[in-house]
């Protein structure tokens, strides 16, 4: 499969494609015109990049644990669970601090305008 007819099947841009290849998420080959030839596994590895990125995964840890993806980009192995526990603690903490923030700013803006700001939920 040509580069142009995986991003048609995918709906990612050729670009975000020749990305993944260089950050060492997706593989191809090259034919002896220099055209990068894809497997037929390749439309799966791309959703499952598109998921762990949805996710909120950075590339430089995809590369680490893209092989424990099986199946579907829903079905993880056993050994990421860890790691991704600690990535949501992580996000539950940065919103913590997020709502933290929130709050002092919407305390100024109210003392500067002399207003109350509804909480967020």
């Amino acid at each position: 499969m040509k580069i142009g007819e995986l991003a048609r099947e995918t709906g990612v841009s050729v670009r975000l494609l020749r990305y993944y290849e260089e950050q060492g998420l997706l593989g191809s080959e090259r034919t002896s015109g220099g055209q990068r030839v894809y497997g037929p596994d390749a439309p799966a590895v791309v959703r499952r990049i598109r998921a762990l990125l949805a996710a909120g995964l950075p590339t430089r840890v995809i590369a680490e644990v893209l092989d424990c993806v099986c199946g579907s980009e829903a079905e993880i192995e056993p050994c990421l669970s860890p790691l991704l526990v600690a990535r949501l603690d992580a996000i539950d903490e940065q919103i913590h601090d997020l709502q933290g923030t929130r709050s002092s700013l919407a305390e100024l803006v109210a003392a500067s305008e002399g207003r109350q700001i509804a909480a967020a939920d």
